[in-house]
């Protein structure tokens, strides 16, 4: 009896055919790792090697080092990624020879100073070609001048860092900036950061007046070197699109040695609609010293049921008594007390605001570690009309039928109101009333609980639409979301930027900055998903 055999070629031929390719792949990549590694070392200053500062997928402390400045856990997937690199730059002699080699083998570089941007941008590409990190985390110097009100803070150092470097030296000055300690400077900075200094200072880069900057050429430049049109670029369009920012050059601000800070809360069942739409109507027009923030989240009231408790935390320059009296004549609507103000220092506001409780020493501001992780998204809008007291009660609904809703009004006016939309690349100045944070926080792991938690962003924003500003309906670049628009930087590059170019620039500072990047960097080497393109001809 002859006996036959079946072979299926599909299933022998197939799962080989996914080895060979994986494995060809896999040298592929550690070729290419290895001749850019020796690239490196080749290009390095002898003063300042560069091998320790080297990190691949083979060695067994890779995972740590890139871990340990991810933000958001959206992106520590198994799915997500991962650089066939890490240098943790101890020089700018490294990052010099970072781009050099990096041009030579057509490598996409990646710059990561605190790593709080919001897509993981700094060490993330949801592109297919071979990407490294420039960590810059050791490049963390920050040295203060009393005597001339200024400071230069390099790339890496945290705000918290320089808080508390500006108040070891003088408790009467400050730095406009943001109030999350452990957000990296580079970033913060060069997008155009804020915080509760902004109503009497403006932005962060409306106080800096100087900057280190490696261009493509890998030459290090300060301001008279790289121009006033790339300074400009810097200073508000987002560094990484034009080179690595090294240092910054800061104007410190004076604040009184006291100041004042509450946080009261309201919720929908204490009239919080009407306080909040007070709050629209007033919040751009107080005081220049006061900055009264407004946010929402839900919760469960005493009978287990759905309700909106509003937050209102706010600093103000000066003393309690003169804080209560100016409240009950612009916002009474708020009702609030002196038992609910405490005075203390500038430098003791900035913990008070992050949530540490009161008598924390400020020493607690030179922690790195976050106070809380976990995955997110956030995006953001802004008011340029005030919203009624009906559609107030409409958005608590909305929030209330969706999950882990937070919604984040900070007011604007002020010293805001006083620079024009062109002195610096962030143009959202006169004219708004509030910018709106959506931040939406999640526990679970994984890309379903992320893809659900997303999606409740999402709705979220198109409900507010009719809220917010229109034509372009604008964004916070800081604020960093994709969902907004992408660029694959091929043909279509400058009208794929447009898109959210518009939004995070508006269309006059979008297009002076491809002018900027085309003379600057013309073959496009420093980009991302969200960068500046180089103009079309």
């Amino acid at each position: 009896m002859a006996i036959t055999y079946s072979f299926n070629f599909k299933s022998y031929i197939f799962p080989l055919l996914l080895v060979l390719l994986s494995t060809h792949s896999s040298a592929t990549s550690t070729s290419i790792t290895n001749r850019f590694t020796q690239c490196l070392n080749n290009q390095a200053d002898p003063a300042f090697p560069i091998s320790e500062q080297l990190y691949t997928p083979g060695l067994s402390s890779f995972p740590s080092v890139l871990q340990a400045y991810i933000r958001n856990l959206r992106f520590i997937e198994s799915t997500t990624p991962k650089p066939i690199l890490i240098i943790t730059a101890l020089h700018p002699s490294h990052i010099q020879a970072a781009v050099l080699c990096a041009k030579t083998h057509r490598l996409l570089m990646k710059t990561r100073s605190g790593g709080h941007d919001y897509e993981g941008l700094s060490y993330v590409t949801n592109s297919n070609q071979p990407f490294f990190v420039v960590d810059m985390f050791n490049l963390r110097s920050i040295n203060v001048s009393i005597k001339h009100e200024t400071a230069w803070v390099q790339a890496g150092a945290t705000l918290g860092e320089v808080y508390y470097r500006i108040a070891e030296k003088s408790n009467s000055h400050a730095f406009p900036a943001g109030v999350c300690p452990t957000v990296g400077v580079g970033g913060h900075i060069s997008g155009g950061g804020y915080g509760n200094l902004m109503r009497k200072y403006g932005l962060t880069v409306d106080n800096v007046v100087d900057a280190h900057l490696i261009d493509v050429n890998g030459k290090l430049l300060n301001r008279k070197s790289m121009g006033e049109d790339l300074f400009w670029a810097i200073t508000g369009g987002g560094g990484v699109s034009f080179g690595v920012v090294v240092a910054y050059k800061i104007k410190l601000v004076r604040v009184p040695t006291t100041v004042t800070v509450f946080n009261v809360q309201r919720t929908s069942e204490q009239n919080l609609s009407t306080i909040a739409h007070r709050w629209i109507r007033v919040a751009d027009k107080l005081d220049n010293n006061l900055f009264l923030r407004m946010t929402f989240n839900v919760i469960n009231n005493s009978n287990g049921e759905k309700t909106i408790l509003g937050l209102f935390p706010t600093l103000y320059l000066g003393n309690s008594t003169a804080l209560v009296t100016l409240l009950n004549k612009d916002f009474p609507e708020l009702g609030v007390q002196i038992s609910d103000c405490t005075e203390m220092s500038w430098i003791e506001s900035v913990l008070f605001y992050t949530n540490f409780s009161i008598g924390t020493p400020t020493t607690a501001l030179l922690s790195r570690t976050p106070q809380t992780l976990n995955p997110f998204k956030i995006k953001s809008d802004y008011v340029k009309n005030p919203i009624s007291k009906k559609g107030f009660e409409s958005i608590f609904e909305k929030m209330k039928e969706l999950e882990n809703q937070m919604l984040g009004f900070s007011p604007y006016g002020g010293r805001m109101s006083k620079i024009s939309e062109f002195a610096k690349p962030f143009p959202h100045r006169s004219g708004n009333i509030a910018k709106i944070q959506y931040v939406v926080n999640w526990d679970e792991l994984g890309v379903e609980a992320a893809n659900r938690y997303l999606n409740f962003t999402r709705v979220m924003y198109d409900y507010m639409t009719p809220f917010v500003s229109k034509n372009p309906r604008e964004a916070f670049l800081n604020y960093r979301d994709l969902d907004i628009g992408f660029n694959g930087h091929g043909k279509n590059a400058y009208v794929e930027g447009m898109v959210y170019g518009h939004k995070y620039f508006k269309e006059m500072n979008y297009k002076r900055l491809t002018m900027v990047k085309t003379r600057v960097d013309p073959t496009n080497f420093f980009r991302n998903e969200q960068s500046i393109p180089t103009l079309s001809f």
